[in-house]
């Protein structure tokens, strides 16, 4: 394996670009030949020249590149370059694939069977239910659930995930030092000790605007396929979805609403061939050629329900119901049906919506 500075080098030569890196890589096989490569010879390869060839044999920024190999050593900041055994397979069939990743956690073998989850910053009640269920669901099964740790509907994905006991992978437009959201700062700690924080920037970078359209197409790369669960028509979660499309991912959607403007980007994408999900295995029912016996199954525990816990479990459905109306449905009082209620979700077979609504899982 190549010595790192090298490779954070070549990426911090102006106008060389990871598709003109690429190129000389499969020239000279390692960045130190291509920095040790004599001028000329630079200068007569395509897509080059003289004035990229110029800049390459310029480059002084050697004495800086040690100091921050030291600073990221001390943050405990991994360095994965393209040459590294830890490098994402997924990203090599990218032509614009980072020849540098800074990460916290680690990537496992098992992550190549990952879905990304995207969606809005501000989902509503059913939005929030869409991502909890499915994210949870996926995650049983095996799968590693990526998102972009935005507000919102990233959000969720990751702490579903997390509580299911599943692996998460957050995919940052800033530097894997800088937390943003900034409220999401202890969630990301929780992803590197369980899962994996992922940047093609470097340490520091600020979570400039520019830089999250060029991370979603890793959070597609990274991913079998996308599943966006709610969207507006301008959402970011569109590009996304069409960095999956191009990549010759998976793209999956979740209906919405006609009148929700949240639902406006989703049901645009269902319309123009989308995969429509209702339930996790519409989305194993379409990723099954390439998984070939991946799913895990995980056994609910037997649980032992009363008499009335049973009466109401036979009236709920997975559609949130307020408790007034399981009150009436059930011939029970209302106090307490929500007694019986809380109950259930204590023994993992009931949730709670908003506004004391509640649904079978």
């Amino acid at each position: 394996m190549s010595d790192p500075k090298y490779w954070i080098a070549l990426t911090e030569v102006p106008d060389i670009g990871p598709v003109t890196a690429r190129k000389l890589l499969a020239i000279y096989k390692s960045p130190e030949a291509i920095f040790s490569a004599p001028y000329k010879e630079l200068c007569s390869i395509g897509g080059v020249r003289a004035k990229k060839a110029k800049k390459m044999k310029e480059y002084a920024g050697w004495e800086e590149i040690d100091a921050k190999l030291r600073k990221l050593e001390n943050k405990r900041i991994k360095i994965v370059t393209f040459d590294d055994k830890d490098y994402p397979e997924t990203f090599k069939n990218m032509e614009d694939a980072p020849l540098v990743l800074y990460t916290k956690g680690k990537t496992q073998k098992e992550d190549k069977f990952a879905i990304a989850v995207v969606g809005s910053r501000k989902p509503s009640p059913y939005g929030q239910f869409a991502v909890e269920k499915l994210s949870s669901e996926l995650s049983v099964m095996g799968f590693t659930i990526v998102s972009g740790m935005a507000r919102g509907i990233d959000t969720l994905a990751h702490t579903t995930a997390i509580k299911s006991g599943g692996r998460t992978i957050a995919v940052l437009g800033s530097g894997v030092d800088v937390p943003y959201p900034p409220e999401n700062k202890m969630l990301m700690e929780k992803i590197s000790h369980t899962g994996c924080v992922i940047s093609e920037f470097p340490p520091g970078t600020q979570p400039d605007r520019e830089n999250f359209p060029r991370r979603n197409r890793l959070i597609s790369g990274l991913s079998l396929g996308v599943l966006v669960v709610e969207a507006t028509a301008d959402s970011g979660s569109l590009i996304t979805a069409n960095c999956a499309a191009e990549q010759g991912k998976e793209v999956f959607a979740v209906p919405g609403n006609i009148n929700s403007m949240n639902s406006a980007g989703t049901n645009e994408l269902i319309k123009n061939g989308a995969k429509l999900v209702q339930s996790v295995e519409d989305i194993i029912e379409e990723l099954a050629p390439v998984l070939k016996g991946f799913i895990k199954t995980k056994e609910k525990a037997k649980v032992e329900l009363s008499d009335d816990e049973q009466r109401l479990c036979d009236i709920m459905t997975a559609e949130p119901e307020h408790v007034d109306i399981l009150s009436r449905e059930s011939k029970l009082p209302a106090s307490k049906v929500l007694g019986i209620l809380l109950g259930l979700e204590l023994k993992g077979i009931v949730k709670q919506a908003d506004g004391k609504k509640f649904f079978l899982l």
